[in-house]
């Protein structure tokens, strides 16, 4: 089993309905935020690559010109082309077929929580497959990445605090312990994760034609990750 797969079948990774409902909806609201933040005067098209559920991309919808979702797992992609098929503002795609969108069509890339499943060479070649999509005043937002000195201790307190907050606490814990002898555990310990450094991160996305900076906070429940905006140097066409 690689990463993939593991994000294709019904996965244990919240821990109960609360969990998920209510980490969808912290990650919508964020994202919105976000082009609040790039885009105060225009309603962008934005591409969420690797949305997962997107359980609340209706919302994020509203704020945008087109939302693009799309995600690696065929089972996720084919619940949200039936969910979202009434949705004029939002598009559903395979991560595959992003390839084929035209060069300088997107003003905003998510890409949230998904390069810690991702090899180094992969995400180079995701990098500047971002980039060539990106409109010349376009951005591209990592968000979620991994220090290397965030480890299993500071995860599991950023999910007690925010179960906590959201009235899941004692599912939490006992999620955590099920975690521990899950699949995804298994996977961790096999494959890995990336993990990226503040400054590695920067010189990474300079290398691949951005201009990038931290951006805080994260974008997510976890505020010991990170999220970096990186602006377009080479894109060809401004809106």
């Amino acid at each position: 089993m690689n990463w993939r797969d593991y994000w294709n079948a019904d996965t244990p990774i919240y821990v109960n309905e609360r969990h998920r409902l209510s980490h969808y909806h912290r990650i919508a609201t964020d994202l919105i935020a976000l082009i609040d933040e790039l885009c105060p005067n225009d309603e962008p098209v934005v591409l969420d690559y690797g949305c997962g559920q997107a359980l609340d991309a209706d919302r994020v919808g509203e704020r945008c010109e087109k939302l693009l979702l799309a995600d690696t797992a065929p089972t996720v992609v084919r619940h949200l082309q039936s969910r979202f098929a009434d949705a004029p503002r939002i598009r559903v795609l395979l991560a595959d077929e992003v390839e084929a969108l035209p060069d300088a069509s997107v003003d905003i890339v998510v890409v949230n929580s998904v390069i810690q499943y991702v090899e180094p060479s992969e995400f180079a070649r995701l990098l500047s497959l971002w980039g060539a999509k990106l409109t010349r005043r376009g951005a591209l937002a990592l968000a979620d990445v991994i220090p290397r000195s965030v480890g299993p201790v500071t995860d599991a307190s950023s999910l007690l605090r925010f179960a906590a907050q959201h009235g899941f606490l004692v599912a939490a814990v006992v999620g955590l312990v099920r975690t521990a002898l899950s699949d995804y555990r298994k996977l961790k310990k096999t494959l890995g994760l990336a993990r990226y450094d503040e400054l590695e991160m920067l010189e990474m996305l300079r290398g691949a034609g951005f201009a990038p900076m931290r951006r805080q906070p994260n974008l997510g429940p976890h505020p010991a990750r990170m999220t970096f905006v990186a602006r377009t140097l080479t894109g060809s066409r401004a809106r």
